[in-house]
């Protein structure tokens, strides 16, 4: 629970993916038993710029077709009514670094863990590693249905 007196906020990264979808879906279960409000972050990264002469790039575009798919994958999980406890965000930079920066002052963090062979089902991915370590709140990571 927060400790300001204020109702509990809940961070969840949404990324597009099965994993994200259901941590999603664990974080608004979450938030009904616990009353919690739930950050929904989805985070755009403009192209990448290879070599020293790369020309400057206009992310507007980009943003947009960011935006578009954030707002379908939240229709995905939510349907087309939006629950007041989400509070939808999405925004440019490092995924993890700005899931971090998102959960702090957070009661928790939830993030997916991309799997795809037998092996890295047993791994977790790189954003949700760094999460897990470097998170000032407790971390939930979902698996991916099936996983």
């Amino acid at each position: 629970m927060s400790g300001n007196g204020s109702s509990p906020r809940v961070v969840v990264g949404i990324d597009g993916s099965p994993s994200s979808h259901a941590a999603l879906r664990w974080a608004l279960r979450h938030a009904e038993l616990t009353g919690a409000t739930v950050d929904a972050v989805g985070v755009w990264e403009p192209p990448s710029r290879f070599g020293w002469s790369a020309p400057v790039v206009d992310t507007s575009f980009d943003q947009e077709l960011a935006q578009r798919r954030f707002a379908e994958e939240l229709d995905e999980v939510l349907g087309p009514r939006r629950s007041e406890r989400v509070r939808e965000q999405l925004v440019l930079g490092n995924p993890a670094e700005v899931l971090l920066d998102a959960a702090d002052g957070a009661d928790l963090l939830v993030v997916g863990s991309h799997g795809r062979s037998a092996f890295a089902r047993t791994l977790l991915g790189s954003v949700s590693q760094r999460c897990a370590s470097h998170a000032s709140c407790p971390v939930v990571i979902v698996r991916p249905p099936g996983a």
